[in-house]
């Protein structure tokens, strides 16, 4: 069994050897930008750890691992336009470097080309293709959902989380599922395998809310603050409303008025000040906790030997025990 870590050095090297075509440029350049620049590549590595689970032969899940990688692009290509983001890693946003159709195109024959990758599987064409098609509606109408809540007064916690379930974690859950599917996994083991990466997946995006806020700058790698900037209605902001006192909670909303004046740095600062009074963090962990716990309810659920399951255990503990 491979360690992540070595996993994702042999992803990597096909990656680098992996040849788009060369023309038309305008096209596949971009592609080739996004992909060069790198990111923590977690959904292709863990195709390839499920995978691993059950078969040694790893390189034979790389076209599985680049549909969840080309799919992901494709979808952060179409979201940086729609979230008018100028940087993506650290580097220009593809719209930025390019343009905005070079963006949205490139985006779209990335999305194609995830379904090409699945043309090497004919043992499982109809389960692949039915689990790439459901993932990606789904990751759509997360997006959908976290664009209608910018602006809507009132947004429930059921409805937030319901959609980084659908923005962020169907994707992991349907990776690790990919590779169950081609590694010949027994249909419960798909299942808690998918179980597990949906999961860990609302863990991540809750703690990732936290550290948003509550992060240190140097080690999360991006400005403090950036969700509140955006006025986006997180965990942080829809807890505290539960737990403010009235005149607290009417200030938040204030603050955080649709059509109102754009957030100051004074009013960031309030505003953290009001997360601080709600003690809202204990509230993130204490959830994050929940969804980290069925997580591993489902690992273990998995019909493999504990030692194999131990690599995604690690990956999962180091994921949610991250302060960046």
């Amino acid at each position: 069994m491979h360690s992540l870590p070595a996993l994702g050095e042999i992803f990597d090297s096909k990656l680098k050897a992996y040849k788009l075509p060369e023309e038309p440029a305008n096209l596949y350049d971009p592609l080739r930008y996004i992909l060069s620049i790198g990111g923590k590549r977690i959904r292709p590595k863990l195709v390839l750890a499920a995978y691993n689970l059950y078969k040694e032969d790893v390189e034979n899940a790389f076209e599985a691992a680049m549909v969840v990688e080309f799919f992901h692009n494709f979808s952060l290509l179409h979201d940086d336009i729609m979230d008018d983001a100028d940087m993506r890693r650290g580097k220009p946003s593809v719209h930025i470097k390019y343009d905005t159709n070079a963006a949205i195109l490139s985006g779209d024959v990335m999305l194609i080309y995830a379904y090409k990758f699945l043309e090497k599987y004919v043992d499982h064409t109809q389960l692949l293709y039915s689990l790439t098609t459901k993932t990606s509606i789904e990751v759509c109408e997360g997006q959908r959902y976290d664009m209608d809540y910018e602006t809507r007064d009132i947004v429930t916690i059921d409805e937030y989380i319901r959609m980084i379930e659908l923005k962020t974690s169907v994707l992991i859950g349907g990776a690790l599922k990919m590779g169950s599917i081609i590694g010949d996994a027994n249909a419960n083991d798909q299942a808690h395998l998918y179980e597990f990466g949906r999961n860990i997946g609302i863990a991540f995006q809750i703690q990732d809310d936290l550290l948003d806020t509550f992060g240190t700058e140097s080690l999360v790698g991006k400005k403090i603050g950036g969700d509140i900037r955006q006025k986006k209605k997180t965990y942080l902001y829809l807890k505290s409303l539960e737990l403010l006192s009235q005149s607290q909670a009417d200030r938040l909303r204030q603050l955080y008025a649709v059509g109102g004046v754009p957030i100051s740095e004074e009013q960031v600062s309030e505003i953290t000040s009001l997360f601080n009074a709600a003690h809202v963090d204990v509230h993130c962990d204490e959830l994050k906790l929940v969804y980290q716990q069925l997580a591993f309810s489902h690992l273990d659920a998995v019909s493999v030997d504990s030692e194999k399951k131990s690599v995604l255990r690690t990956f999962a503990e180091d994921l949610l025990g991250r302060d960046s």
